[in-house]
């Protein structure tokens, strides 16, 4: 009988192949350090897929490419969500990179010697890991949700694909910021909307508008340079974009508004007679809800707790400080506005591979 070859081994191990991941993998083998992607979804790429069908990424395609691979469109457009899941599938095939799909790991636990990971398939062990699960972990509904009338269909922005799955009637989209006004201005075309909570701001201008155009490589440098945790105005804006409050992008108010939007401050809050109720005390009769109110963080599978308040991981810039060899990517405002956008995921991976360890002589890797 054949001996049980243990755990697989690798000097490196990144958790998630989404942008962060693969611009990790590409810097990794750049480098020789031996690593492997496992990434939980059956498909590369599938999490961008899954995104409702109007979504269209807030930079253009020229800032969308990944380290070596430029992105297939017009530099000046804005890919969908399904473009860019094909764009990453299609960049893993270009450089063979070491993806692992449907591998959804379970449990992560420090060693003496680096760290274990529990998966459905198996344990892998690694001397260090890079966590790029990204942003979008745990969708959140408030806990009043369920205390709204049965009539009510509810949808959180997660599982919203476009306005056919909405019954007719007046439909409240509770979240001001990106994705609440991207789906209230598409809903507003189809049926009376209401767009619900406090705003943070928006840029003078849409980021595809003709000005844009123009200004863009400015706003590259705004976006990677100026709004960091390197500057002040980007520590004071951090804690508000991790917790879901960015400003408007694409869809600003005068767009919002000539889409018959109605546009409410107040906070949905609780429940009056089955009917969502405002800070305000009004109290909207709506036949549907759009639930935008983001997601939260869960990194409570990893061993020991390497979060801090808001759920996420104690860090500096990317490297944990908490667990040494295990780094973190994808996180929003990881150093930058632009941390959140695919358009920062090649510099900060540039900047955690500079980070890893070289490999030993005595590292050893199983197939």
């Amino acid at each position: 009988m054949a001996s049980d070859p243990g755990p697989e081994q690798h000097d490196v191990i990144v958790v998630g192949a989404g942008q962060s991941g693969l611009a990790a993998s590409h810097h990794l083998s750049a480098a020789d350090i031996d690593h492997v992607l496992l990434e939980r979804g059956k498909r590369v790429g599938d999490v961008w897929r899954s995104r409702y069908d109007s979504l269209r990424l807030y930079s253009p395609a020229r800032y969308d490419a990944l380290p070596g691979l430029p992105f297939p469109a017009d530099p000046l457009t804005f890919p969908t969500g399904r473009q860019m899941g094909d764009y990453l599938e299609d960049y893993v095939r270009h450089f063979g990179l070491p993806v692992r799909a449907g591998v959804a790991v379970q449990h992560l636990r420090r060693t003496p010697d680096g760290y274990e990971l529990s998966t459905e398939v198996g344990a892998y062990l690694a001397r260090q890991v890079i966590l790029a699960t990204g942003p979008f972990q745990q969708p959140y509904m408030p806990a009043f949700a369920a205390e709204l009338d049965v009539s009510i269909m509810q949808l959180h922005s997660a599982d919203y694909r476009d306005p056919d799955q909405l019954p007719d009637g007046p439909v409240l989209v509770v979240g001001a910021s990106h994705s609440g006004a991207d789906i209230a201005f598409e809903l507003g075309t189809t049926r009376p909307t209401i767009l619900v909570g406090h705003s943070h701001g928006q840029l003078p201008f849409s980021v595809d508008g003709r000005a844009a155009r123009y200004a863009w490589p400015l706003m590259r440098v705004v976006m990677t340079s100026l709004l960091s945790l390197g500057t002040p105005i980007g520590r004071k804006m951090a804690p508000q974009v991790r917790g879901g409050g960015g400003p408007l992008l694409r869809h600003r108010k005068a767009d919002l508004e000539r889409a018959h939007v109605e546009r409410i401050e107040e906070r949905a809050v609780g429940v009056s007679d089955g009917m969502p109720r405002l800070a305000d005390g009004r109290v909207l009769d709506v036949a549907s809800i759009v639930w935008c109110t983001g997601f939260r963080p869960d990194f409570s599978w990893i061993e020991p707790s390497i979060v801090q308040d808001g759920g996420w991981p104690a860090q500096e810039r990317g490297v944990v400080t908490a667990s040494p060899g295990l780094y973190v990517l994808g996180m929003p405002f990881l150093h930058s506005f632009a941390s959140m956008l695919v358009l920062g995921a090649a510099a900060d991976a540039a900047y955690v591979v500079s980070k890893i360890r070289a490999p030993t002589p005595a590292t050893t890797t199983a197939a």
